[in-house]
Order: structure tokens, then sequence, then C-alpha cells
């Protein structure tokens, strides 16, 4: 009997990539009735990439992680260090199809990194570099986006049909879930709130401009305050100085958190500073897209309530008809760090619906071409006998 693995080897190409650029149109229904199979989640970080098998549950079954090749390195490199970690699970666990969360601008079709900041991609059809290399259907899309699917399908999303994913870590991503489906945008690349200017003329962002959101509430600007204070000697600082022996470049957000956690006025007061420009940015959100909950996720919202209380308290100072208008939910993410991992498994669930659908037509029709085959061949073979009496 031909497998969807042996089928999968034998047929690579168009077909393929036909089948996977309908995948995002009919999510909200197709994750209902996607096949209950194990599939591989990719995620790649400006330092790690994790994957992992997930079931169809959002259970993960088998987790790796390595270091993100250095981004001088060439695309190949990092497609080897993929193709490395899907083999290595596939040599444990049955995989029918691998979904990739990176860090950058994908298009939409959900094929080409158009760009990332912290790896050599610049316009990469990683989706179709893959696919050469691997026997199963292969997905690609942003970070956020996969984490915002995982968090809607099995976290703090579950419920709700108009969903914004914000995840705070060295800068800001996000991702809009609407009546189940991920919502890219005509190129791909919707959800960078990060780079909303707040402050006209304010700190120069990596992105060229200045003010944007992300220099007021993220990672780097949590740790930028920090080291400008510790700079300056100020005495509100001299309590994570002495922490890190006076080696101010050592000053990173986690440690800012424990010192937080400890009663530390400074870090305390920080962490209400990077919450109280979160909320802003929420608030404009609302009146944007107005979403039923907010999400959020990434690293600094480990500092819980230290964040996002304060991020609640500005989102309904600043939010537009506040009083007269339903508030959105804002929610802690309950996944933690796998979260883009467990979202780009599911998603490329989906795929592999899909195309073993597309796949299995072909097999049937393959069989009746045999079988009708085989009949004109006996048929050939009986007369040839019959003339030969």
């Amino acid at each position: 009997m031909t497998t969807y693995r042996d089928f999968a080897l034998a047929h690579r190409g168009s077909a393929r990539a036909t089948v996977l650029r309908t995948v995002g149109t009919r999510e909200r229904r197709s994750h209902l009735t996607a096949p209950r199979v194990p599939t591989v989640g990719i995620d790649i970080g400006g330092t790690k990439v994790m994957a992992g098998v997930v079931d169809a549950d959002g259970n993960i079954l088998e987790k790796l992680r390595t270091e993100t090749p250095d981004k001088s390195k060439s695309p190949k490199v990092v497609e080897d260090t993929i193709t490395e970690l899907v083999l290595d699970l596939s040599d444990r666990h049955d995989v029918h199809a691998v979904g990739i969360g990176a860090a950058g601008w994908v298009d939409a079709d959900r094929s080409t990194i158009l760009f990332a900041p912290h790896l050599a991609w610049r316009n990469e059809p990683l989706r179709d570099a893959l696919q050469a290399r691997l026997a199963v259907p292969v997905m690609v899309d942003n970070d956020a986006n996969t984490a915002a699917w995982a968090e809607w399908r099995f976290g703090a999303g579950r419920g709700e049909d108009h969903l914004v994913m914000i995840t705070l870590g060295t800068g800001i991503g996000g991702a809009i879930l609407e009546d189940g489906q991920v919502k890219r945008g005509k190129y791909g690349v919707a959800g960078e709130f990060g780079h909303m200017q707040v402050v006209p003329g304010g700190h120069r962002c990596a992105c060229g401009n200045r003010g944007c959101w992300e220099q007021y509430s993220s990672g780097n600007a949590l740790v930028r305050e920090a080291r400008e204070l510790a700079t300056a000697d100020s005495p509100v600082a001299y309590n994570i100085i002495e922490r890190v022996g006076g080696n101010i470049p050592e000053i990173t957000g986690p440690l800012i958190t424990e010192l937080a956690r400890e009663g530390d006025a400074m870090c305390v007061e920080l962490l209400q500073d990077i919450g109280q420009w979160l909320g802003v940015g929420i608030a404009n959100l609302a009146a944007a897209l107005d979403p039923s909950c907010f999400v959020i996720g990434g690293g600094v919202s480990a500092a819980d309530d230290l964040l996002i209380a304060p991020a609640r308290d500005a989102f309904k100072r600043h939010l537009t008809g506040r009083g007269y208008r339903p508030e959105a939910r804002i929610a802690k993410a309950q996944l933690g760090p796998e979260a883009g991992m467990v979202g780009a498994a599911d998603l490329a669930r989906l795929v592999a619906r899909r195309f073993r659908r597309a796949n299995r037509r072909r097999v049937e029709r393959y069989e009746r071409y045999a079988k009708a085959a085989e009949a004109v061949r006996r048929t050939g073979t009986t007369r040839t006998t019959q003339g030969s009496d």
C-alpha cells in the first residue's frame, strides 16, 4: 500500500505549491477537520531555533533547541539547521508537515521571507528551498502570527472571535485574528505594531524612524532606561549597579524583573513606565481594530502584573469613548516561549490535510489508470492467445 510519506517523496514541486497557496482562506473551518497527526513546528528568532513535534491538541511530544546561525552567514546555513532538526525529530516521530514561524516579514503566499532583521534573509524563498529537501509539505509564517494562532487555539485567546496579539521582546511584534483567520494584509506584513509612531521626533528606532512604540514599551526600552540611570550613577540605580558588580552592560530585562519582584523601587518604576506605554498603544489599537481581547506575550510579559496592571490602567485612561463602549479584555499569554512553535505546527496541520487529500486523489487516479492498463493488457494477451489457436 502506498503511504503518504512514500507518495510525498515521489511528488514534489508545483502541485504542492498550488495546495499551499490556498491554505489561508479557510482557516476557521479547516482547523476543526484537520488530520490529527503529529507535525513539526519551528520558531526561528534572533538567538535560538526551537523545533518540536506537536500533536493535534497542542501538546509538545519532543522539543529540540539550537543557536541561531549568525546573521552574516548564508541562508543555506539556516536551511541546513532547520533540515537537521526536522530529520532528527523524524527519526522518532511520523511527521506529516512542517510549520515555520520566522522573526521577519513573510509574503502573503507564505513562501518568501521578505526581510529578517537577525538573519541574512532578503527575499529568500524559504518554503521552496526546504520543500526541495524535505519529504513533507512546509508552511512559513511570521512568528507573531503563529504565536497568536497558538493562543487562540490552546491558550489565553480561546473562544475569542476578534483577537490581537502583542509580543513584547527585544521589540514589539503583533498579529490580528478575526473570525478564526489570521489577518496578514495584502502583502503579508500586517501586525507590525511596534513601528507605529507614538512620539514624533522621539528615540531613533532600528527601522530608521523616530518615536516608534517599541522604543518606549519593549525589552530594549526597559534595558536602555536602566542602563542610562546606572551610567549616570543615579542613587536609585545603586542596587542594580551592585548586582552587576558595576558592569553596566550586564543589566538585562530578566534581571530588572527579578529585582522588581524583590521590591527594588527603580525597577518597579521602570516596568510601570513600560506598562503605561503599553496601555497607550493598546488604546490606539482598540480605536483602530476594536478587538474583544488583547493577548500580551513575549519575554517581557514574564513581569506579570508589574507590567500588565499599569497597562490596563493606561488603557482605560486613553481609550477613546471610554465609559461609553465595551472594553477589550487584556490577558497574559499562557503558552510561554513555545507559543510560536506550537502555532506553526498547528497551522502546518492544515497544509497536511489539504496536501494529503490532493495526494489521495492522485493515488486514486494512478490506481484507476493502472487497473485500466492491466485490463487492456489482459485483453490483448487473451486475443493473442486465441489467435494462435
